[in-house]
C-alpha cells in the first residue's frame, strides 16, 4: 500500500497534523491486518514520523507478523528526488506539517532491518527487503 494512494482514497480527508498521521498510520495498520489475518503478505510504505504510531501499529499485529523497515536517506536527498513534488509544495507553504521541512522526524531505534537508499541502489535496498522477508517467511513455515 503506497501512503500517497491511500491518502487520496481511504484517507482523503486527512491532512498532515499530527492527529491525522496519526489516524493514517491507524488506518493503514488495520487494513493491513485484515490482509495479514487473510495470509496475505502486506506491504505498507508510508511516513510514518513519530515512534508512537509505528508502536501503535506494531500493537495491531501478533508477535513477529509486523515488520519495520527503516528506508534511511537524508532529508537532502529526499528533497532531490521528490518524484511527486511534495517537498517543492512544503517549502512553498502548500503543505504544512510535512515530515522533514515543518515538521520533524523520529528515526526508528529498533528497526527490524534499514536499508540506505543513498548510498546503494534501489534494486539492491529491494532485494535486501526481500531475502529478508523471504528468510522471515521460511521460517514460518518451518514452524508452523
Amino acid at each position: 500500500m503506497d501512503g500517497d494512494n491511500v491518502r487520496h482514497g481511504l484517507n482523503g480527508d486527512l491532512g498532515f497534523s499530527p492527529t491525522d498521521r496519526t489516524e493514517n498510520v491507524r488506518r493503514v495498520a488495520e487494513v493491513a491486518g485484515l490482509f495479514v489475518d487473510a495470509g496475505v503478505v502486506a506491504i505498507a510504505a508510508l511516513i510514518s514520523p513519530f515512534e508512537k504510531d509505528r508502536q501503535m501499529a506494531r500493537n495491531v499485529f501478533q508477535a513477529g507478523d509486523f515488520v519495520e523497515v527503516y528506508v534511511d536517506c537524508t532529508i537532502d536527498e529526499c528533497m532531490q528526488r521528490d518524484p511527486k513534488g511534495l517537498y517543492k509544495k512544503a517549502q512553498q507553504g502548500l503543505i504544512t506539517e510535512f515530515t522533514g521541512i515543518s515538521s520533524p522526524y523520529e528515526a526508528p531505534k529498533a528497526a527490524e532491518l534499514v536499508v540506505n537508499t543513498r548510498d546503494y541502489p534501489v534494486d539492491e535496498c529491494v532485494e535486501k527487503i526481500m531475502t529478508y522477508l523471504t528468510a522471515k517467511l521460511d521460517r514460518a513455515e518451518v514452524t508452523a
